[in-house]
C-alpha cells in the first residue's frame, strides 16, 4: 500500500493522518484532491463503526483505492447516550455546533454534575478492494460541564472536560488534545495494525 484516499474533506483530519502515514512512505491524498466528486455516502448506520465502514467500503469500491473514514461523537450517559451517531446534527439538519451544545445543556439542566459522564467516541475503517475491512475505536472519558469553556478545538469540546483534567477539551492546545482524544487513540491503534502487517 503506496497511497491511501482519507475519505474527508477537513483539511484538520488530512493532517492527522499524514503524521501516521507518511513515515511509513504511504501518500496520504483526500477527497479535496479528487478529480472526481464523490456523492455524499448516507450515514445510516445504528454505530460509529457502521457508519465509518458504509463510507470506507462506499468509496474504495468506487475507486479501487485503500480508503479510510471515520464517524465519531459524544455519547451522554444520562441521555441514554444521545447524541451518538447523530452528534453533528444533534439539534437540526444544518449541523450547527452551538445549537447542539444548548440542546445538551438544555437537556442535562438541574443534572448533578457527578451524574454528567460522558465519552467522545471514533471509529475509524480501513477499507482495502478484495479484502475485509478493518475498524478499531478510540474513546476519550471525561463529563460535561454545565457552560462552555475555551475557544479552541470544535463541535462539543467547550463543554466536554477529560477525565483527569480540571479545564474542557476546547482549553486544551492541539497537541494535547491529540495525545488523549478519541480520534488520536482510534489512529495509534491503526498505526499498530499497520505495523503488524
Amino acid at each position: 500500500m503506496n497511497k491511501i484516499l482519507i475519505a474527508t474533506k477537513n483539511q484538520g483530519k488530512v493532517e492527522d493522518f499524514k503524521v501516521l502515514f507518511e513515515p511509513k512512505g504511504i501518500e496520504v491524498v483526500s477527497l479535496l484532491d479528487l478529480d472526481q466528486t464523490i456523492s455524499n455516502i448516507e450515514e445510516t448506520g445504528k454505530t460509529f463503526s457502521e457508519n465509518a465502514i458504509l463510507k470506507s467500503e462506499a468509496i474504495s469500491s468506487l475507486l479501487k483505492i485503500p480508503v479510510i473514514s471515520d464517524d465519531s461523537g459524544l455519547e451522554i450517559d444520562a441521555l441514554d447516550g444521545e447524541p451518538g451517531v447523530y452528534s453533528a446534527r444533534y439539534a437540526g439538519l444544518e449541523k450547527d455546533d452551538q445549537a447542539n451544545i444548548d440542546k445538551v445543556l438544555s437537556n442535562l439542566k438541574g443534572i448533578n454534575e457527578n451524574a454528567r459522564s460522558a465519552r467522545f467516541v471514533c471509529a475509524i475503517a480501513l477499507s482495502k478492494p478484495g479484502k475485509d475491512t478493518s475498524v478499531e475505536l478510540g474513546y476519550c472519558e471525561g463529563t460535561i460541564l454545565t457552560e462552555r469553556r475555551g475557544k479552541n478545538g470544535f463541535g462539543y469540546d467547550p463543554i466536554f472536560k477529560p477525565l483527569g483534567y480540571n479545564c474542557s477539551m476546547a482549553e486544551l492546545s492541539p497537541d494535547e488534545k491529540a495525545a488523549i482524544s478519541h480520534r488520536g487513540n482510534a489512529l495509534r491503534k491503526i498505526a499498530d495494525w499497520l505495523d503488524k502487517r
